[in-house]
């Protein structure tokens, strides 16, 4: 059977899906992308996935795709990152037989995806994205689709979206932000860019960000011309966003519970979930917040869930007549209802002046102003310094620049210095390598059995002689 394109490929192959949940790093798991699909979600993505990591490792495949065949789960895309045309055709190869599409992300604008080169970071490198799906296109049984942010000029971002339709793309997912529009300067998407882009590829297209309710889904859709809308935060906050609905968030938390028993995930990906719904309650019950963080089990995190459930209970108790919600929030703290993630200046406030996320144009390693996690190492350590002249210098490697070994015969770290041991047959006792003395006792070991046969042991028979059976068996 041929291969779909277009828009014969998002009617037939995905049902025609308007409601979408999107690729999120450790959020998207099996277990959420079911409970998301028994509350209004068509679509579901995979987290993000590393094409090198799943190209080598094949626990990590099995991990992220290869478990048992979940005939509920579909349609589904693999969604994956990569900076490689050959590393993302061989990922993609391995995946194309569990899903119904591969997505290449192009927007992911977190420090990692900088660092590793990818994401949002290749938005620039048009030559190389268009060999991506060109390759990829040519070579998978399954259609190729990205998901791109925008740039800051709707004319470049349109020339982008076309470039992509034309080296293959079947379908694209548009998040109207910039790759500079990230936690606390996250802002509003720009649904303008979204328009556009749908007005100029003939190509099906999503719209992602804005997105904490139903009605923004149905006004997106009318105001861009999208065939569907992606949803994320709005998703994790409240998986019945696709049905209309809020309900207590105990119902949806103790639903993803029973799945994740019947579809186990790391303990990781539950917790994250949790902190997600319960989010406006654990800003009342501060103290459970701390447990919660501190669980090492399922049962233990159902268990922190039971206890927030019954304090949402007595505050409904003890609730007045007329009374209304703290805080700003449209619903009380114990209904789903969208997280609207503050301003720099908002969050500063609200922290007391804590600084909020670092913004991504900052250098790395900066002594005046620490990261969180940095923060947190501190707090745990008081003496503890981040100063780059303050730390203790390192004698380099004659080959890698990695720090040396101390008492390195060859002056090299160990990875080094155990592959020239290796090929000199050397030792270095600086490193615990002993490639020269093992192979001495092993050739002595090889000659042993000549110099043992040179007493000539006692006959059949004969006083402290063997059995005839045994010794033809020795000899």
């Amino acid at each position: 059977m041929p291969k779909l394109q277009g828009f014969e490929f998002w009617s037939r192959t995905l049902g025609g899906a308007r409601h979408v949940v999107a690729p999120m790093v450790d959020q998207s798991e099996l277990a959420w992308r079911l409970l998301s699909r028994r509350h209004g979600a068509q679509l579901c993505y995979t987290p993000m996935l590393h094409a090198q990591v799943f190209v080598r490792d094949a626990n990590y495949r099995k991990e992220n795709l290869y478990c048992e065949v979940c005939p509920e789960d579909r349609p589904l895309i693999v969604q994956f990152c990569a900076n490689d045309p050959e590393v993302f055709v061989q990922a993609a190869l391995l995946a194309q037989d569990y899903c119904d599409a591969i997505d290449l992300n192009l927007g992911c604008p977190q420090m990692i995806a900088k660092r590793g080169h990818y994401g949002a970071f290749l938005q620039e490198e048009w030559d190389l994205l268009r060999r991506m799906i060109l390759l990829a296109h040519e070579k998978l049984a399954v259609p190729v689709t990205c998901k791109i942010r925008v740039f800051p000029e709707i004319d470049k971002t349109v020339k982008y979206a076309q470039m992509l339709e034309k080296a293959g793309c079947q379908l694209l997912t548009v998040h109207g932000r910039t790759k500079e529009q990230k936690g606390p300067l996250s802002g509003t998407a720009s649904w303008e860019h979204i328009k556009a882009v749908r007005k100029a590829v003939a190509i099906p297209v999503f719209a992602n960000g804005n997105i904490q309710c139903l009605r923004d889904v149905e006004r997106c859709i009318r105001d861009t011309g999208v065939q569907g809308v992606m949803s994320a935060e709005g998703n994790l906050h409240n998986p019945a966003l696709f049905e209309g609905r809020s309900p207590a968030v105990w119902e949806l938390a103790e639903e993803y519970l029973d799945i994740v028993r019947q579809h186990p995930c790391p303990l990781s990906c539950v917790r994250a979930h949790l902190f997600k719904l319960w989010h406006h309650t654990l800003q009342v019950h501060q103290q459970l917040r701390e447990e919660l963080a501190k669980v090492k089990t399922l049962e233990a995190a159902a268990a922190v869930s039971r206890e927030l459930k019954l304090r949402c209970q007595e505050d409904i108790s003890r609730q007045k007549e007329g009374e209304k919600p703290s805080g700003g929030l449209p619903f009380f703290h114990w209904i789903c209802q969208p997280y609207l993630r503050p301003g720099p200046r908002e969050g500063s406030e609200e922290n007391g002046g804590a600084r909020g996320k670092r913004a991504l144009e900052e250098e790395e390693g900066g002594t005046d102003v620490l990261s969180k996690n940095k923060q947190k190492k501190q707090l745990r350590n008081p003496h503890k310094t981040f100063d780059p002249s303050l730390k203790p210098k390192y004698a380099k490697c004659d080959q890698c620049g990695n720090p040396k070994g101390n008492r390195c015969v060859f002056n090299l770290c160990r990875g080094c210095c155990k592959k020239r041991a290796f090929r000199e047959a050397a030792d270095c006792p600086g490193h615990g390598l002993l490639f020269k003395t093992k192979l001495e006792k092993s050739l002595a070991w090889k000659g042993a059995p000549s110099r043992l046969q040179e007493p000539q042991p006692a006959g059949p028979g004969e006083p402290g002689g063997l059995p005839e059976v045994v010794g033809s068996a020795l000899a």
